[in-house]
């Protein structure tokens, strides 16, 4: 593995769930990454990807840089060729080669603007990253994906022992607008098993096709839950009308009401959530959410495990 930033980067998306599961059952400390430096690069807050990620560089043995760019850094510039005379103090193709000199794993995690789709689309944070760096690049979460999160949430599916769940990736209202990342990401994943998957979402809603390409869609949230095995919660904007949130008059707050309707269904969510907005807090004390958040640990260490026996 010499770059982990989608699904593309791993031949073998199922032996790679399953090393996140053995990691966690049969111990998972190691001397692999001893004298190697991890950089973690972050654009934007973050929670579970930041410790989680620091905690599997700590089982390996590796040393970890933390650098925020906003607000601790110069502002960066991205256009080629341009006259920085301006607000910009620093070209990214200058940091991105002085950190990478640092360490020799480097994660990056920004998200999307959402104004311009062919810009978010294009990762133009991400591959500037990749092309400039001189050591293997992880995404942290990037504008129009989030493997990392996805790869744990297979994780935490199979671990459950189900073995052709069915699974409703619901959408749920949130006050701001957010990215598809994780749903994109969820679906570029989820399509390597056998799940049967149904996405369920307000008209107005829709996702890029090139991820939800033969999956069934449902505009109906209580007819998509019925029956299901994991209902995987996530507010997103709008692809077609990028960034928007066209007014949704039904509630799709999920409820323990909405859960009686599946198969002891469990709820799954990548957390932070806005509790009594996308669910309730009783259908989220009674989830999966932490044993995702737990499995996020595993899921890195799997990763960088991989990247480091390829230096």
């Amino acid at each position: 593995m010499t770059n982990f930033t989608s699904i593309h980067d791993t031949q073998y998306p199922t032996a790679l769930v399953q090393q996140v599961l053995e990691l966690k059952s049969n111990g998972h400390h190691s001397s692999l990454g001893k004298g190697k430096t991890l950089g973690l690069i972050f654009f934007n807050p973050s929670l579970r990807t930041r410790l989680s990620t620091q905690k599997a560089a700590a089982n390996l043995g590796m040393n970890v840089i933390v650098m925020n760019i906003t607000g601790n850094a110069w502002n960066i510039e991205f256009k080629d060729g341009s006259v920085m005379n301006g607000s910009t103090q620093e070209h990214i193709k200058d940091a991105v080669q002085v950190i990478s000199g640092y360490c020799d794993v480097m994660g990056v995690r920004t998200f999307a603007k959402l104004e311009d789709p062919q810009e978010d689309y294009q990762e133009k944070v991400l591959n500037n990253f990749i092309k400039h760096s001189s050591v293997p690049v992880v995404s942290l979460e990037s504008a129009t994906l989030h493997p990392l999160q996805s790869l744990t949430d297979l994780a935490t599916i199979a671990e459950t022992g189900k073995k052709v769940p069915k699974i409703v990736l619901s959408w749920a209202p949130h006050p701001k607008k957010l990215p598809q990342a994780v749903t994109n990401s969820f679906l570029q994943w989820i399509s390597t098993t056998e799940a049967e998957t149904t996405v369920a979402h307000p008209k107005g809603y829709e996702l890029s096709e090139e991820f939800t390409k033969g999956v069934k869609i449902c505009h109906d949230q209580e007819t998509a839950l019925t029956d299901a095995d994991f209902v995987y919660t996530k507010n997103w904007s709008s692809y077609a009308n990028y960034g928007q949130t066209p007014p949704v008059k039904k509630d799709w707050t999920i409820t323990e009401q909405k859960m009686k309707l599946t198969n002891n269904g469990k709820f799954m969510h990548c957390l932070p959530i806005r509790r009594n907005v996308v669910a309730t807090d009783t259908v989220i004390d009674n989830s999966l959410v932490y044993k995702q958040a737990k499995n996020r640990e595993y899921a890195a260490q799997a990763v960088l495990q991989n990247i480091l026996e390829e230096l």
